[in-house]
């Protein structure tokens, strides 16, 4: 199957992955202006009100962005809607949504055939993120477009199977639009997602640690000087399993390796647990490849360092190919 429209406007194989809190506007912006997708999540406009005008800055922006580089325009956004039953906003924001003609929607925590009805019905193209194979079935079974891979070592809400094995298994059945996510933080491992199969490596936690992310400088910093040890993966905060950065559920008092379960049926976003601290906000979530993130910088200087470490894996491969 060849990929949809929107995504074969990409110039870089690479979709930035909606982060709860830390993508806004100037985020997405600067991801596209760069080539590659940038994305938020749509509750991250607080009030609702205001994701009709961040959808205006960022369809204005890149429109007046591509009037001006008709030769090199910036690549699509997208925006990630949670349709679990505890998204009260999942209606205005999919409204918003159509008034703007988002071109890219990610789906999460669930797979509903209205939903990507709605998008289909003003022309835009539904990726849904999944944690294994069953999922994926259900996701394509329901009407989304394309798929979301989240394998072991993802930041955030992420699964357990190894990227080579979650890769395969979808498509030994499913030829359509694929991303991979799971520590993928440097073009060689961007390479790596296109050699498996996926069409495009689905990248977070690099991003954080740029001058456009909405995170407080610590959390950067905390990036910077971490690797995959310093990761744990718990459901205690959502009720999900994920992956946090351990530092920070050390900053918060609590003990990382004492912490116990979270009860899925009372998943929420934005919850305290344990005294004062408050997931995503004091207990941040993180993926196990920031071991290549060495510095904060600006955005299209990270991009720019993927592009140049991509095509130097390429041709290194490739010699006497």
């Amino acid at each position: 199957m060849a990929l949809p429209d929107a995504l074969k406007r990409v110039p870089f194989p690479v979709i930035a992955s909606p982060m709860f809190i830390v993508s806004t506007p100037q985020l997405v912006i600067a991801q596209c202006k760069a080539g590659v997708v940038g994305s938020m999540p749509a509750l991250n406009a607080r009030p609702a009100a205001q994701l009709d005008e961040w959808l205006a800055e960022i369809t204005e922006s890149l429109a007046a962005y591509n009037a001006a580089n008709p030769d090199k325009p910036a690549a699509p956004f997208a925006i990630n809607q949670i349709v679990h039953k505890s998204n009260d906003r999942l209606d205005h924001d999919m409204a918003m949504c159509e008034k703007y003609k988002v071109p890219l929607i990610i789906t999460s925590l669930g797979a509903r055939t209205d939903v990507n009805d709605a998008v289909h019905n003003w022309g835009g193209v539904v990726m849904h993120d999944i944690i294994n194979n069953k999922f994926a079935n259900k996701a394509i079974e329901k009407g989304a477009d394309g798929l979301i891979a989240v394998a072991a070592g993802a930041g955030g809400h992420a699964g357990t199977t190894s990227p080579f094995a979650l890769i395969q298994e979808i498509r030994e059945w499913f030829t359509g639009p694929l991303a991979l996510s799971g520590s993928i933080a440097n073009g060689r491992a961007i390479l790596a997602a296109r050699a498996m199969g996926a069409d495009f490596a689905y990248i977070g936690s690099a991003f954080i640690a740029t001058e456009e992310a909405r995170a407080v400088e610590a959390y950067k910093q905390m990036i910077v000087e971490s690797n995959s040890g310093d990761i744990i993966y718990s459901s205690k905060f959502t009720g999900v399993h994920g992956n946090y950065l351990r530092p920070s559920i050390v900053k918060a008092g609590l003990d990382p390796d004492t912490l116990g379960n979270g009860d899925p049926s009372q998943m929420s976003f934005g919850s305290k647990d344990g005294g004062d601290a408050k997931v995503w906000k004091d207990i941040w979530g993180c993926g196990q490849g920031i071991g290549a993130v060495k510095q904060i910088v600006p955005t299209a200087e990270l991009v720019a360092r993927l592009k140049a470490e991509y095509e130097a894996a390429r041709k290194e491969i490739c010699q006497g190919c």
